[in-house]
């Protein structure tokens, strides 16, 4: 599953920054669980689907949702390549993710299973994170 947007306005962006936490998408709203991210950092498409895969098969049957989108195109300059030249071609694609972001989230089935499959999940990204449960109201 190739995970990168159908269009895009720029093939190369800027690098920006992640200075502050997230004003959106920091409460768990589809699922009764949720991992919620404590660092900033870019997270690449191949490392969202590693999770997607890792949950699936710690809680089968369970209604899993990603709430991240890789829409940040990163570029890299090929290995013994001389100053100047221009900026790298697009390697990957990634979210940038601020601390606060719920990155997945888990429902319909056990908090036994909801947590064991969030700690796969966890373990597989390269920021550390938090488990959340939903909040009622």
């Amino acid at each position: 599953m190739k995970n990168l947007p159908k269009r895009f306005k720029h093939r190369k962006v800027q690098k920006g920054s992640l200075r502050g936490n997230a004003t959106r998408g920091h409460t768990v709203e589809f699922g009764e669980w949720g991992l919620q991210a404590l660092e900033p950092g870019w997270i690449s498409a191949r490392v969202i689907e590693a999770g997607r895969v890792a949950a699936n098969r710690a809680a089968p049957g369970s209604r899993i949702t990603i709430r991240i989108f890789p829409q940040k195109p990163i570029t890299s300059i090929p290995a013994e390549t001389r100053m100047g030249k221009g900026k790298g071609e697009p390697e990957y694609w990634a979210a940038a993710v601020k601390p606060g972001t719920v990155i997945y989230e888990i429902g319909g089935t056990t908090e036994g299973a909801a947590k064991l499959a969030m700690n796969r999940v966890a373990h597989k990204l390269p920021l550390r994170c938090r488990l959340v449960k939903r909040r009622t109201r």
